[in-house]
């Protein structure tokens, strides 16, 4: 079945960041909501490592996994969202949520992969307050309870 959709203009036009690595880590696509999210432009985020959103604490693990997902062309972040901080141009951390999916060449061998990000900075820090403020009503709770 053929499709009329415009897949240049879906990507432009997704509200979460779209973007491809090669299978060497390199950015090769980079969408509007990806530099609204991470704040470097297209010009500047192609032909660059994906270590200019990850933290440096995180790349090792982050590397590690790239590697073994290159390696089988497999990965479980398909339909699992994976969460993960990541950088900002401006330096401050991000809470991403992204799934993935592997891009392949005709003899199957991996040429890249694709993420599909969303920023959950504002949702963590909402989740982080609810879970204070349950700590802080149980320990009342718990107060009361022992009088």
């Amino acid at each position: 079945m053929h499709s009329d959709v415009d897949l240049a203009q879906l990507v432009a036009g997704a509200g979460d960041a779209i973007m491809v690595a090669d299978a060497q880590g390199a950015i090769t696509l980079w969408n509007q909501a990806a530099e609204r999210i991470f704040g470097f432009t297209e010009a500047e985020a192609l032909g660059k490592s994906l270590d200019l959103i990850i933290p440096e604490r995180q790349r090792g693990r982050h590397w590690d996994g790239f590697q073994k997902t290159m390696d089988t062309g497999i990965t479980k972040y398909g339909a699992d969202l994976l969460r993960v901080p990541a950088l900002h141009k401006d330096g401050h951390t991000l809470s991403i949520a992204f799934t993935v999916s592997m891009l392949f060449s005709e003899d199957r061998k991996v040429t890249g992969i694709v993420a599909m990000v969303r920023d959950e900075t504002a949702r963590f820090a909402e989740e982080r307050k609810l879970r204070a403020r349950l700590v802080e009503v149980e320990a009342k709770i718990q107060e009361g309870d022992s009088r």
